[in-house]
């Protein structure tokens, strides 16, 4: 009997295991994903009947071209190895894709549906590029195609625009960081817009514009960024989060850059439009010139002088003609005046010297000097003759008589009925 201890018999188990499934493609739906801060991801693989433990180290997790995500169903490239001190088994991933779909187009929906979420694609964040630019970043390869196209457009259309390139790789792995590198240098030199392209390729060439890390930097960008990658077909994540997309490079700077022929056409139309202008406000002007000039004349001050004479002319003869006309009338107004004025003259002289007459009489008899009567005096109060009824109680007054005169105070009133 051959006896065997645990240790041993796991060991045969792990070498017997190890040795026999060392590349394996198992298909399953993931479950319990965990993304550790080491860089592992560790996760149980499941279908209906069954499920198996794994582990994708860091080095391997590293390529994975999308994420692992909880129900996703993936096909493993995996070895099985054994955890000698519990005997227990996993699976060794090397490799993932997704079921019955590329690992690079879930990968681009993953990312933008995050990135959408997050409002990197939203209209509000867009920024304006202006209409007339005059200094341009291009961010691609030196060595690309599309550089030249680029250049051969911009030199056509607008040649005054100033043009300063940013060299990134394009393609690869090292893709990503040279693109958001480039992007971050360009923004820091106060461009009016950034370009952002290359050519046409397949999904896999054209990737470094799928990142998160390029993703990032376009929408952080102070500056209008414009993506131009790949042909019209082609759609990255950097055309959904910049602020304007462009089919191709070349359509880039077409979109973007102002024709000079076409201005310079605007210009020349400008110019007769203002010729036009300023022959119709000379003209109209001469024509104002000429009615001030009228104007002036028929107001200068001689004939302004001359209206005014005129005028005083005919007030004179007017007011001459009213005056006679009035004298005329006054004149036969005043005859019949004239021969009823003596007469009534003389009567109102006889009436006013008999009333003369009369007043006189009037006056001697009442001069105090005659009035002699027994008991007769005039009261007066201040110097002046008062009636007695216009006199109160504690007044003072006088009473004379043509010889004497007395110095009283009221000190009681009775009315004698």
């Amino acid at each position: 009997m051959n006896i065997l201890s645990v240790d041993a018999l796991n060991e045969q188990i792990k070498n017997l295991l190890e040795t026999t499934f060392i590349r394996n493609f198992v298909e399953g739906e993931l479950s319990r994903v965990t993304y550790h801060n080491s860089g592992h991801i560790y996760f149980t693989l499941k279908d209906a009947n069954a499920s198996i433990s794994c582990v994708m180290f860091k080095g391997n997790a590293s390529r994975l071209k999308f994420r692992l995500e909880e129900g996703l169903k993936v096909v493993l490239e995996a070895a099985i190895t054994v955890y000698k001190p519990r005997g227990q088994y996993q699976l060794n991933v090397l490799s993932a894709e997704p079921s019955g779909q590329g690992a690079l187009a879930l990968a681009f929906e993953q990312l933008k549906s995050k990135l959408q979420a997050q409002g990197y694609f939203a209209p509000e964040h867009k920024k304006e590029l202006p209409k007339y630019i005059m200094s341009l970043g291009l961010v691609t390869s030196e060595t690309g195609a599309a550089l030249q196209d680029m250049l051969r457009v911009a030199q056509t259309r607008w040649p005054l625009v100033k043009i300063s390139l940013y060299d990134a790789v394009v393609q690869g792995d090292n893709a990503p960081k040279s693109i958001a590198r480039a992007i971050k240098a360009a923004d820091k030199n106060n461009h009016e817009a950034i370009v952002v392209g290359r050519g046409g390729g397949s999904m896999e060439d054209l990737w470094g514009f799928n990142e998160e890390i390029v993703a990032n930097v376009i929408y952080h960008c102070k500056t209008p960024v414009v993506s131009a990658v790949g042909h019209e077909i082609d759609w990255v994540i950097s055309d959904f989060v910049a602020d304007l997309r462009a089919p191709t490079p070349s359509a880039a700077m077409e979109m973007i850059l102002p024709d000079i022929n076409e201005i310079l056409m605007s210009i020349d139309s400008l110019m007769q439009q203002l010729t036009r202008t300023q022959a119709q406000r000379l003209n109209r002007a001469e024509v104002e010139i000429r009615h001030l000039k009228l104007s002036y004349a028929q107001n200068s001050i001689e004939n302004r002088l001359k209206m005014k004479m005129d005028e005083l002319k005919q007030i004179r003869a007017n007011f001459n003609q009213k005056m006679g006309y009035i004298l005329e009338s006054a004149k036969r107004e005043i005859f019949p005046l004239q021969e009823l004025l003596p007469r009534q003259m003389k009567t109102l002289l006889q009436a006013k010297t008999q009333e003369l007459k009369q007043l006189g009489n009037a006056f001697v008899l009442q001069d105090p000097k005659l009035k002699n009567k027994k008991g007769f005096a005039q009261v007066s109060q201040k110097g002046k003759l008062i009636e007695l009824e216009s006199l109160k109680v504690g007044e003072y007054f006088e009473v004379m008589s043509d010889t004497l005169t007395l110095t009283n105070e009221v000190k009681s009133i009775k009315e004698n009925i």
